[in-house]
């Protein structure tokens, strides 16, 4: 593999990775202690079920930057980067659809 392909796969990996740390414990209030997603080990019990509804990247999105019922906006605490890091690990192992 070249270097110029392994970069994008990387960098990839990592807007994945800090979705996942940002679900899990990073965000605050973490997404964990709410919502139920089998990738990152959570069972929350008062948001949807995010295995289930399988959210595009986009409706994630539209969620952490204008909140949605008894979930808080993120748009102050988050950064765009954050947002989208957040939107694109929720749809990409919930299997909805891929962002954009």
């Amino acid at each position: 593999m070249s270097l110029a392909t392994s970069l994008p796969a990387r960098a990839a990996d990592a807007e994945l990775d800090l979705g996942k740390r940002l679900f899990t414990k990073a965000a605050v209030p973490a997404c964990a202690i709410c919502h139920t997603l089998r990738d990152a080990g959570s069972e929350g019990s008062v948001g949807p079920v995010l295995d289930e509804i399988k959210p595009d990247a986009e409706r994630v999105r539209k969620a952490l930057r204008n909140g949605l019922g008894a979930m808080p906006s993120f748009a102050k605490t988050l950064s765009e980067a954050e947002i989208q890091a957040l939107a694109r690990y929720v749809s990409e192992v919930s299997g909805g659809a891929p962002a954009k």
